[in-house]
C-alpha cells in the first residue's frame, strides 16, 4: 500500500480553484451545515445529558447511578473527539478549548490540582461560578475524568463521595454551558458562520473566500497532526524507547482508543462534508480517494486494538496497529496538507501545533 501511495504522490496535481464549478461559498456552506453545526449540536446534547446524570448521582448516589454517569462521560468524550479539531470559529476563541480539554498536560498539572482540591475539600471547586475562575486544568474533561474514574471514584456511589460529586457537578455544568454556547454561536446566522460565509476586506479574521478555504483545508492537516503528536506519540514513548500508556489521554476511563476512533471518523466526515472532492474535479480525484482509503485503514487499525491502552501496548499485534496509525497520519499529511491544498491552489499555512 505504501508503494501505491508513493506513486500517487508523484502524480501531477492540477490547481482548480479558479476554474471549479463549485463556488467557494458552497464549500463553506456545506462544511458548516453538513458537519460543523450538527457536530457541535451533538456535543452540547451529550454534555447536557452528562450534567443531568451527575446531578442525579449527587441527589441519589448508587452504583447504578455512577455507572450511568460513566457511560454519559464516555459518550461526551466521543462527541468531543469528533469536534475538537474544528478550531476555527467559537472553539478557537480565548481559552475555550483549554477549558474543555487541558491537553497536552506533560507535567500532570490537572492531576495535582484536582487531587489537592479533593484533599482539602475546597468548596470553591463545587460551584460553577467560582470554579470558572480557577485554573482551566481543574475544569474540563481531564479533571472530570479523574473525578469519575480516578482513585477514590467508587466513593461517588455512596455518601462518602458527597464532596467529590459536587465538584464533578460543577465541572460538568461548566462543560455543558460552554458547549451550549458553542452550539448557539454556530447556529446563529449572525454569529460564527457569518464571517466565514461572507468574508470582507476589513474583517480581522476572514477577508477573502480564498482565506476561508485555506482555513477549512488547514483544519484537516492540523487534525491529523494532533492525532499523531498529541495522542499517539506520547503513548509510544518514541524518545524513551518504551510505551507509556499512562501518558495517554483518557486512559482512566478506557476511552483512549474510542477517542482516537472518533478523531479519525470526525476528520473523514468533515472531509466528505466540505465537498472538496467535488471541487478538485476528476483530474485530482485520486487525492480524495487516497484520503478516504487511509481513513478506512485507520478504522481497521483501531478495530485491531481490542484492549484498554495499558494492556494493548504490551501486546505485539495491538502495538503494531497503534504504530501503523502514525504511518497513516503521515500519508494523510501528504494527501491533505500538500496534495489537496495544491489542487485547490491554496496555501495551508503554519501548524496550529507549533510551539506545543
Amino acid at each position: 500500500m505504501r508503494f501505491v501511495l508513493g506513486a500517487l504522490a508523484l502524480m501531477i496535481v492540477t490547481p482548480v480553484l479558479a476554474d471549479s464549478q463549485l463556488p467557494p461559498r458552497e464549500i463553506t456552506e456545506a462544511t458548516v451545515s453538513g458537519f460543523i453545526r450538527p457536530t457541535f449540536h451533538d456535543l452540547a446534547g451529550e454534555a447536557g445529558a452528562l450534567r443531568d446524570q451527575i446531578a442525579s448521582l449527587c441527589a441519589s448516589p448508587s452504583k447504578a447511578s455512577l455507572a450511568a454517569v460513566q457511560v454519559a462521560f464516555r459518550s461526551t468524550v466521543v462527541a468531543f473527539s469528533r469536534a475538537e479539531f474544528v478550531r476555527i470559529g467559537p472553539l478557537g476563541v480565548g481559552d475555550r478549548l483549554e477549558r474543555l480539554l487541558f491537553w497536552p498536560d506533560r507535567k500532570g498539572i490537572a492531576l495535582r490540582q484536582v487531587q489537592a482540591a479533593l484533599a482539602a475539600k475546597d468548596e470553591t471547586a463545587t460551584s460553577p461560578g467560582s470554579l470558572s475562575g480557577k485554573s482551566v486544568a481543574m475544569q474540563g474533561l481531564v479533571a472530570l475524568e479523574y473525578l469519575l474514574f480516578g482513585t477514590g471514584a467508587e466513593e461517588l456511589a455512596g455518601a462518602d463521595g458527597e464532596y467529590r460529586c459536587r465538584y464533578a457537578a460543577a465541572s460538568s455544568a461548566l462543560i455543558s454551558e460552554l458547549t451550549t454556547m458553542l452550539d448557539r454561536e454556530w447556529v446563529d446566522p449572525e454569529g460564527a458562520s457569518a464571517h466565514l460565509l461572507s468574508p470582507q476586506p476589513d474583517y480581522d479574521d476572514y477577508r477573502t473566500e480564498t482565506e476561508v478555504l485555506e482555513k477549512l483545508a488547514a483544519t484537516l492537516i492540523h487534525g491529523t497532526e494532533a492525532i499523531r503528536d498529541q495522542r499517539i506519540a506520547p503513548v509510544l514513548g518514541v524518545a524513551e524507547g518504551a510505551p507509556k500508556p499512562k501518558s495517554a489521554l483518557f486512559w482512566r476511563s478506557g476511552m483512549t482508543v474510542p477517542a482516537l476512533a472518533a478523531n479519525f471518523a470526525g476528520l473523514h466526515d468533515y472531509l466528505v462534508a466540505t465537498r472538496f472532492a467535488e471541487a478538485i474535479g476528476p483530474t485530482n480525484s485520486w487525492i480524495a480517494d487516497g484520503a478516504v482509503f487511509e481513513f478506512e485503514n485507520a478504522a481497521r487499525a483501531i478495530a485491531a486494538i481490542r484492549d484498554a491502552i495499558e494492556v494493548a501496548v504490551s501486546d505485539e499485534e495491538q502495538l503494531r496497529a497503534l504504530k501503523y496509525l502514525v504511518i497513516i497520519t503521515g500519508s494523510l499529511d501528504t494527501l491533505l496538507g500538500e496534495n489537496l491544498a495544491a489542487a485547490l491552489g491554496l496555501s495551508v499555512g503554519f501548524s496550529q501545533l507549533d510551539g506545543d
